[in-house]
């Protein structure tokens, strides 16, 4: 983590102690957040991560900075306080009020905390294990970006553990999902698929562009389909797009053509968002 945070409306130091323990989203996870690429001092896809965060907000009945330029704003200038050009954005909206542990000071109904951080190096693969039942499409919270986040967290740390990179995780229904922190697609004669928002993942940014750009689209996957994919990879706002050099007890193909044109095609994507907020900011 970087020097600086964001505070409400203050940056602040990151070992200020500025949090209390009453503020009932920090014990419960009652939170929504989200993670940015910052590219040349542009935040890449706001809009996209202002409009996820606030519908998660919205069902979670976590409440929500009413303009996305507040927050936009405020987020900028963590970026310039940090110097963080070409780096990671976390922003967390917590829900503040509410319940028997609501403590004294929780006096704002939210509190917008961000920090950034250098981009990590995420290597040339990914080696994922799998989890049955991780997921539970069912569910009407299935596909928010919440702080209930420790699941995850662990699956991610045992496998690590284990000697893989992430893990794969499947539905109720023994369907594809997703990654802790990632999405999936696979190549099956040459046409790009995802699995839908209805196996309970989460609709990442990364994924989102790709799909309206027609460069990918949705379709049930099952770890079988994954067995007969020419490639497979993943997506997330950190990662870009990474090939999936194993699955654990699968047998899978390698190779990255399909997913090396589509990267080209997203970094042009990136290039062009950029070029066009900085431009908007200059005339501002």
């Amino acid at each position: 983590m970087h020097r600086f945070l964001l505070h409400n409306d203050d940056i602040r130091d990151a070992g200020d102690l500025i949090v209390s323990p009453g503020q009932v989203g920090l014990l419960n996870g009652w939170g929504v957040f989200s993670t940015i690429r910052v590219c040349e001092g542009v935040l890449f896809a706001w809009e996209r991560h202002w409009a996820r965060m606030q519908h998660d907000a919205a069902k979670l009945r976590v409440p929500f900075p009413s303009s996305a330029d507040w927050l936009h704003e405020r987020l900028r200038r963590l970026v310039e306080a940090n110097h963080a050009w070409n780096a990671t954005l976390r922003v967390v909206i917590v829900r503040n009020q509410g319940g028997i542990w609501q403590g004294p000071a929780a006096s704002r109904p939210f509190d917008a905390i961000a920090f950034t951080a250098e981009l990590n190096e995420w290597g040339e693969s990914v080696r994922l294990g799998m989890i049955k039942n991780a997921r539970y499409a069912a569910n009407e919270f299935a596909g928010t970006k919440n702080l209930s986040w420790a699941e995850n967290l662990t699956w991610y740390e045992r496998a690590h553990e284990q000697g893989f990179d992430e893990v794969l995780l499947l539905n109720e229904r023994g369907e594809v999902t997703e990654l802790t922190s990632a999405n999936i697609f696979a190549v099956q004669d040459a046409r790009v698929w995802t699995p839908p928002l209805s196996s309970g993942c989460l609709p990442g940014v990364t994924r989102s562009v790709l799909l309206e750009l027609g460069l990918a689209g949705e379709k049930t996957l099952f770890p079988a389909d994954l067995e007969a994919a020419e490639e497979i990879f993943v997506s997330s706002t950190t990662r870009g797009l990474l090939p999936v050099s194993s699955i654990e007890s699968l047998k899978i193909r390698q190779g990255h053509a399909a997913m090396d044109r589509l990267q080209a095609e997203f970094d042009r994507y990136v290039e062009q968002y950029v070029k066009s907020a900085k431009q908007q900011l200059s005339a501002v």
